[in-house]
């Protein structure tokens, strides 16, 4: 449990490194601010991973220690992600989001997952005709575990459509959508982007900058009027131009938010 200060602190320099922690690094980082021994140090980060608070991780070739999300992890005001084995008692208007991990990109761990969780949620909470509208429908593009879609229906959305072009991707996020309950609600898909044609009261898409301004011109057409459009992947420097592109194809943005480089935005169109 996080009832030592120390302990706290250094689940917070984990959480907010703007770079990846190897062991060493992190351990360095601790020696300067705390003057502990070795041997204290390592009995720390023994304590933090087997507290479930970080985890190791193996990439790039190299040794890495994050946050970990084999646990109940609040990730905005409502929203709390939980591996489906772990128990969590909720608080009043939380929205538990059982999420599975695996080889698809989507479980919490990555800025722009969580930016986009939090657009969601700003949405659903200050539009509420459209969480109780039975006719609202969401679109994930790219829809990776699924988590995107499957926060929205669990706000309110009445039906959801993932589509992602990995096969692997699509199995998990279906997998997901069964923990959640919700396969009579959201459909996990295969069908191309470029061809479909119908329109979404809210249209969610995690890619990085080049891709969401290829793709502009049909993520206009498929937001319905006056529907949303949630986008992260975007770094902060690239902000402004996406908002310029977006804003000359009449959207108009509500919310956004950074955190460790990385920008999320909600924008709405105008008619």
């Amino acid at each position: 449990m996080l009832d030592n200060p120390i302990k706290k602190d250094v689940l917070r320099i984990v959480k907010t490194s703007p770079t990846k922690l190897t062991p060493r690094a992190l351990e360095k980082i601790i020696s300067e601010r705390y003057q502990l021994e070795p041997k204290q140090i390592k009995l720390l980060i023994r304590d933090l991973v087997s507290d479930r608070e970080i985890t190791y991780s193996y990439k790039f070739g190299s040794t890495f220690l994050e946050q970990s999300f084999d646990k109940p992890v609040r990730v905005s005001k409502h929203v709390v992600l939980k591996p489906p084995a772990c128990r969590y008692h909720s608080k009043p208007r939380d929205i538990v989001v059982q999420i599975k991990s695996g080889a698809a990109f989507g479980d919490g761990h990555h800025p722009t997952t969580r930016l986009a969780i939090q657009g969601i949620e700003y949405v659903c909470l200050n539009r509420k005709k459209l969480a109780d509208d039975p006719s609202s429908s969401v679109l994930d593009i790219g829809t990776g575990s699924g988590i995107l879609v499957v926060t929205a229906v669990c706000f309110g959305i009445s039906k959801g459509f993932g589509i992602d072009i990995d096969p692997c991707a699509r199995v998990e996020a279906y997998e997901n959508v069964i923990a959640n309950g919700l396969e009579d609600r959201i459909v996990i898909s295969k069908q191309s982007f470029e061809n479909l044609d119908q329109k979404f009261s809210m249209v969610t898409a995690n890619l990085r900058f080049p891709t969401l301004s290829s793709m502009m011109n049909q993520l206009v057409e498929t937001t319905a009027p006056h529907g949303f459009l949630i986008l992260s992947g975007i770094k902060d420097s690239e902000m402004q131009s996406l908002l310029e592109l977006y804003t000359e194809k009449n959207f108009r943005r509500l919310w956004s938010a950074n955190e460790l480089g990385w920008a999320g935005v909600v924008l709405q169109r105008c008619g």
